[in-house]
């Protein structure tokens, strides 16, 4: 990209780091358009169980990329890529300043690296590692992929079924490990006209992000997140294969109403997931020598994320 491009601050960090009221603390004060970075808010009928903004908050400036799409359907880091580039021409045409907010950090890396050439999902595929799951296990799918990518394998747990899934099913389709084709150079990103800027929301005491995380999972349960996934399941078109369903929470909730778990196990688990989840953003994050890290453990951690965004669409 050229010295003359755009700079567009992303306000990026793991769950419960605090990045909407950062952007939300922005908004009040900029004319601003938010565009989301995260997989799991293109989906309709899921709310609770994402942090989904409300309505209140959705009011203060416009969101994009919230509600996009049907929870039977997926979405990709391509269409993502795709959608961004051009909302953030469209936010600057009307005079706006777009900032992007989120954490699902392949999305990111997507937008300003461009993608790999790996092969796109294949049901056929998928169906059959799936069946093999059913009468193996996940770790048994573990141990196959060990053999021909040990490298992928060595950075997933032996119970990771939607990773683990993609990986034997990029194997079987290109005939190639994964690592290997995430290594090769990627196609030239577009000569897009714009800078992304990560600012990063990042802990200073994991501890505490862990006990907001306990707080937050809390609170969806008690805000009828349960039902929520009841009204999911109801629809009859849903299951744990899809995407949308194997977001954090969702999982285990279904797995609870299925009689699985217990529920004390299910609010365990669901914790734990999304620590597990917290830790894989921080990885992505920590990757990122260019970011601007602001501690989100900070008293003042939202003033400084704004006056960080505020430095980068001056410039």
């Amino acid at each position: 990209m050229s010295g003359a491009a755009l700079p567009v601050a992303c306000l990026l960090g793991p769950t419960a780091s605090g990045k909407t009221a950062a952007a939300l603390a922005f908004a009040a004060r900029h004319p601003v358009e938010i565009v989301s970075v995260d997989s799991a808010l293109v989906y309709r009928e899921m709310d609770i169980g994402t942090a989904k903004p409300d309505a209140n908050e959705r009011a203060a400036a416009p969101h994009h990329l919230i509600d996009i799409i049907d929870p039977a359907e997926s979405y990709s880091a391509a269409q993502f890529r795709a959608d961004a580039l051009a909302l953030v021409g469209e936010i600057v045409a009307r005079g706006k300043v777009p900032l992007l907010v989120g954490g699902t950090m392949l999305y990111y890396k997507a937008l300003t690296q461009g993608l790999n050439d790996l092969p796109t999902a294949d049901a056929t595929v998928r169906a059959a590692l799936d069946a093999d799951a059913a009468r193996e296990g996940w770790p048994a799918l573990h141990a196959r992929l060990a053999a021909v990518d040990p490298v992928t394998a060595a950075r997933l747990a032996p119970n990771d079924s939607q990773r683990i899934q993609r990986a034997l099913e990029i194997f079987m389709l290109s005939g190639q490990p994964m690592s290997a084709l995430l290594a090769a150079p990627r196609a030239p990103a577009d000569d897009a006209p714009y800078r992304f800027v990560p600012v990063a929301l990042e802990p200073s005491d994991r501890g505490l992000l862990h006990a907001r995380i306990e707080a937050r999972f809390d609170a969806m349960l008690a805000h009828g997140f349960i039902d929520e996934v009841k009204r999911l399941r109801a629809r009859g078109d849903l299951d744990l294969s899809m995407p949308s369903m194997r977001c954090v929470g969702y999982r285990q909730a279904w797995e609870y109403l299925d009689g699985a778990t217990r529920y004390d196990d299910m609010r365990d688990k669901g914790v734990f997931a999304t620590r597990q989840l917290c830790k894989r953003q921080l990885t992505w994050l920590r990757a990122m020598p260019e970011r601007i890290v602001v501690d989100c453990c900070a008293p003042d951690a939202t003033a400084r994320a704004v006056e960080a965004v505020e430095r980068i669409a001056r410039t």
